[in-house]
């Protein structure tokens, strides 16, 4: 999905270098998640069904 491709460079771009180790891990294991848990997470506003990816959630919205 495009719109998940933008959201997640402009957070790797942006954000991710200065992000704290366990939002790094939180982010590799998002990406883990099927395409449409991850766009009902980033794009739908549902939270994650894991409460462990809920920050990055939350950074990778700001970073948009």
């Amino acid at each position: 999905m495009k719109e998940l491709d933008l959201l997640l460079e402009r957070y790797l771009t942006n954000a991710y270098p200065a992000a704290p180790a366990a939002q790094q891990q939180a982010f590799a294991a998002l990406l883990d998640l099927p395409d449409p848990d991850l766009a009902a997470c980033l794009l739908g506003g549902l939270p994650p069904a894991d409460p462990a990816l809920t920050d990055v959630v939350h950074a990778i919205r700001a970073a948009a």
